[in-house]
């Protein structure tokens, strides 16, 4: 099983990014950790981009060959018909993952351009989210 997570905009900055809404965590420790826990029932891979072009294309490589795909586009959720579109295009089955609760926050961030392509969303369960995510996709 080939699962890859997809993180956005500013997720670079986990542990160092507003702690009291993302936690102090860096993504590439936890990855670490999902990688240790995952290791005999998944092969996990991790891209971040601040680009939305650079989402894009990384949908496009992985999303005819991969089973999952786990997409945190931080703001680019709100605003990007691309990325909504390369989902809708591609046959893997992708995940939307978010570590805050977005409907507890400004009113603009209630809206996903991406959640219709989606095959669930996961919203404001911190950084568990993204186990949570890879659990969906585990038979």
């Amino acid at each position: 099983m080939k699962i890859i997570i997809i993180n956005g905009p500013n997720l670079n900055l986990l542990g160092k990014r507003e702690p009291e809404i993302y936690g102090t965590q860096t993504f590439e420790d936890y990855f670490k950790t999902l990688e240790a826990q995952y290791a005999t029932a998944a092969t996990l891979s991790y891209f971040q981009s601040n680009s939305e072009g650079a989402l894009v294309d990384k949908l496009h490589e992985v999303g005819f060959s991969y089973d999952g795909i786990i997409l945190n586009a931080g703001a680019y959720t709100h605003t990007s018909i691309a990325l909504a579109d390369a989902i809708a295009g591609i046959s893997t089955p992708v995940i939307e993952v978010h570590i805050s609760n977005v409907y507890a926050r400004e009113a603009f961030r209630h809206h996903s351009y991406l959640s219709p392509n989606c095959a669930a969303c996961i919203i404001g369960m911190g950084l568990k989210g993204y186990q949570a995510g890879i659990n969906y996709f585990l038979p």
